[in-house]
């Protein structure tokens, strides 16, 4: 553990599901100021913060899909439901006297900037923490995708991922007490044990830009300020040597 943050600017990876803590729907309020909170203590730490926030806990389009309704449609309605949940966060972030900005794949003018690559990376040059919302603004992409182009688009030292367990393991958790952690991993191995981390355009986005990935447990209250100084916390995933 070190005194100073690991990074200078990070892409922040969050499902919709982590908003909606324990509901069945939609966003709990109370989770939401708990991330909201944990996002303004890195950026005090001087830490540039971006962020991609996915659409499940709304509309996921691929559960659409399942019921009948076209893949391009269900997808672009759950690229709506990102924007919903970004405008959310960015209301929550602005509460505990944040800047931020919301910057849309698709034009959205009334409710937030249309994304640029250069102005993004300048708002969060200025403090700013900047939210990408509606994916890359095509279907047939997911969130996850989304959100490791992003990060190379900006420069991002990493992408961390905020899921229910503490890293990556080679069973599930849940289900296998004897299950063992991986403390890191190379994308390769990702892909080669099918670990399910990401889908894997997302993990050959990261290894060939050799961009590294973080998978940490977000319901741990304060998970998110220690990532940035704890280097063991969860599981690394980097390109080989």
């Amino acid at each position: 553990m070190t005194s100073t943050p690991i990074y200078k600017r990070v892409l922040l990876k969050l499902s919709g599901e982590a908003l909606m803590a324990d509901q069945d729907y939609g966003i709990d309020a109370d989770m939401l100021k708990r991330v909201a909170g944990e996002v303004g203590e890195v950026v005090n730490m001087g830490v540039e913060v971006a962020l991609v926030i996915g659409g499940g806990n709304i509309f996921r389009g691929a559960g659409l899909v399942q019921s009948g309704i076209d893949r391009v449609t269900g997808d672009h309605m759950g690229m709506l439901a990102t924007v919903m949940n970004s405008l959310a966060m960015q209301d929550a972030l602005e509460k505990q006297g944040m800047n931020c900005r919301v910057m849309s794949a698709i034009k959205i003018n009334r409710m937030c900037e249309e994304y640029v690559q250069r102005r993004a990376i300048r708002h969060l040059e200025k403090g700013r923490v900047v939210i990408f919302a509606a994916g890359i603004g095509n279907p047939f992409f997911t969130t996850d995708t989304a959100g490791c182009l992003r990060a190379v688009e900006i420069g991002a030292d990493s992408v961390l991922k905020a899921t229910k367990v503490d890293g990556v393991y080679d069973a599930d958790p849940m289900k296998n007490p004897d299950a063992k952690r991986y403390v890191t991993l190379s994308y390769d191995e990702v892909l080669e044990k099918n670990l399910q981390v990401m889908d894997a355009t997302a993990i050959v986005l990261c290894r060939d830009n050799n961009l590294p990935l973080r998978i940490f447990n977000l319901n741990q209250e304060g998970a998110l300020p220690a990532v940035m100084k704890d280097s063991s916390i969860g599981t690394t995933v980097v390109p080989k040597d």
